[in-house]
């Protein structure tokens, strides 16, 4: 999530919850030290290019690597497929990754809003069917875009072999009129014209079991002082809450376990190792699961 309305979205909704801790439920995970693997050792990535969608529409896809389980990288509000630069070469020097601009953003096509949770993962399944790109999928999911890979998941359980949640919060509750304003469709600065708040509900109701499947779910835990600087009462509440109201993903998988930390809602901007550590072990327990 960048700056304009949604700087303010990710202040307020992506303040909420989580799941077990690896170990003890309440432990807290540092920022791993050390730099992220140097894209020296790894492979140059494929040539991306446009995919059609069933009604015409075209996205950009870009899928490098390979091995199975199939990674698909779903960023943030208003994030391209860009923002998992990070960790797009080290991925696919170890299995088959994929990310995209969803519709209004990149190089995709523009669609008309409001874009609904069925809008969203239509045009996901839509360019995984187009590309020829099969199953199982790891699914991660950073911020707002964990919506998205949340509603894929439960319409296809029988591809999805494990998950990552990138601190996706639970729903806004009661949300200050300056944020219905800001995050409404047809506000000029909703650049995906995405119905923010009711796609988060929608997900968030439409939460059931997908499997027995490795999923994680990286939490940040606000600081007191960070809560205190919060513009609203509502917004205070969803980051005092932020850990342990994102255990409700855990309803996903019996196997969900969950990574604690204190970077700041940004993860994989503050400690991006963390987030490439944490698919990579994803991957591995899948590969287990056969």
């Amino acid at each position: 999530m960048k700056a304009g309305f949604v700087a303010v979205l990710v202040s307020a909704i992506a303040v909420v919850g989580c799941g077990p801790t690896r170990g003890d439920p309440q432990a807290s995970a540092e920022p791993t030290p050390g730099p992220v693997t140097s894209a020296d050792a790894t492979p140059d990535l494929e040539a991306g290019g446009q995919v059609a969608l069933p009604d015409g529409r075209e996205v950009y896809v870009r899928c490098s690597g390979a091995g199975s389980p199939t990674v698909i990288l779903e960023g943030g509000d208003l994030d391209t497929g860009a923002s998992y630069a990070f960790a797009e070469r080290t991925l696919a020097a170890v299995t088959r990754t994929c990310v995209y601009d969803r519709a209004n953003l990149g190089s995709s096509d523009p669609a008309p809003g409001p874009r609904q949770l069925s809008d969203l993962v239509g045009d996901l399944e839509g360019w995984i069917d187009a590309s020829g790109e099969s199953g199982p999928f790891v699914l991660v999911g950073t911020s707002g875009g964990g919506y998205i890979t949340a509603g894929y998941a439960v319409a296809h359980p029988d591809q999805v072999a494990g998950m990552v949640f990138v601190d996706v919060g639970a729903p806004f509750l009661d949300p200050p009129q300056e944020i219905i304003d800001e995050t409404r469709p047809d506000n000029p600065g909703n650049l995906e014209r995405r119905d923010y708040l009711q796609v988060e509900k929608d997900a968030w109701a439409a939460r059931r079991l997908v499997g027995d499947i490795p999923l994680t779910v990286i939490s940040n835990r606000y600081s007191e002082d960070e809560i205190a600087e919060a513009a609203y009462p509502s917004e205070r509440s969803g980051m005092e809450t932020n850990v342990e109201a994102q255990q409700g993903w855990f309803v996903l998988s019996p196997r969900a376990e969950q990574v604690v930390v204190t970077t700041g809602h940004a993860v994989e901007e503050e400690d991006p190792q963390l987030v490439i550590d944490t698919i990579l072990d994803v991957v591995t327990a899948a590969r287990a699961n056969g």
